[in-house]
């Protein structure tokens, strides 16, 4: 079996069939080509329930059998993942923006908001000068305090909102440069110009950089959003962080 993550205590309605499901989801999605016998070996379940259990995944289209008779993903698991980009709203020019960001710095350009609980990569076009960020994938959730995305939305926060999600969320170290004082990081956060670019510099990755700006909104309840660029170096150039401002004025003036 994989790395078994610590949720604490389970909720006394707890569903074991749904958990078990979970479990052979994981492993099919993970590791597609697997055989019925090898998936149960993974979750730790008899041969028995996790037939059961993928013949009704393949029922729902969350599986799909292979002539070989292994299971690989199916797809309904995409139309969901589509559901759920769709429901961060984007705005409707944030691919053209973010691609003559890509191309003007030949930096990879990220879109992210906060939505729910978490800080969410809503839209990604990768450029050459920058490295693969494996956390920063579409529909993600990213560290808050150590990127520089979470940064400017959290500058962008009510300070007592922004208090009550860093309680809440945690301030794991990332790097020996992360900032994990949450006093400290409310107080910086209390000195950020929103409306200039956010530096990080190997807090959530050592040797990368990463600049952020938040998008001015149309109105107080419009969605905050942020744009951020990353570097492979220790700095982020002044002209990107100009490029960057140009990008969020633009998506802001763009039609709905």
């Amino acid at each position: 079996m994989g790395e078994v993550l610590d949720r604490g205590p389970a909720p006394d309605d707890f569903v074991q069939s749904v958990s078990r499901a979970l479990r052979v989801l994981e492993v099919v999605t993970s590791r597609p080509g697997l055989p019925v016998k090898a998936i149960a070996r993974h979750c730790g379940l008899n041969v028995s329930t996790t037939y059961h259990l993928i013949r009704t995944l393949a029922y729902e289209g969350y599986v799909r059998r292979l002539p070989d008779g292994c299971y690989d993903v199916g797809a309904e698991l995409p139309r969901r993942f589509h559901d759920v980009i769709e429901s961060l709203g984007r705005p409707p020019q944030s691919h053209s923006v973010l691609g003559h960001l890509a191309q003007v710095s030949g930096l990879s350009a990220y879109l992210g908001r906060l939505s729910g609980t978490g800080i969410v990569v809503a839209q990604v076009v990768e450029g050459p000068g920058s490295p693969y960020l494996e956390d920063f994938e579409v529909g993600l959730e990213v560290a808050a305090h150590a990127t520089a995305l979470g940064k400017a939305l959290l500058a962008a926060m009510p300070p007592a909102e922004r208090r009550r999600y860093l309680k809440e969320q945690g301030l794991p170290a990332f790097t020996p440069h992360t900032m994990t004082d949450p006093a400290t990081l409310d107080g910086w956060l209390g000195t950020v110009d929103v409306g200039q670019p956010v530096v990080e510099h190997g807090e959530f990755r050592e040797g990368v950089s990463c600049a952020a700006v938040v998008v001015p909104r149309s109105s107080p309840d419009a969605p905050v959003w942020a744009i951020v660029v990353s570097t492979r170096t220790d700095e982020v150039p002044p002209e990107v962080g100009a490029e960057l401002m140009r990008a969020a004025r633009d998506l802001a003036a763009a039609p709905a």
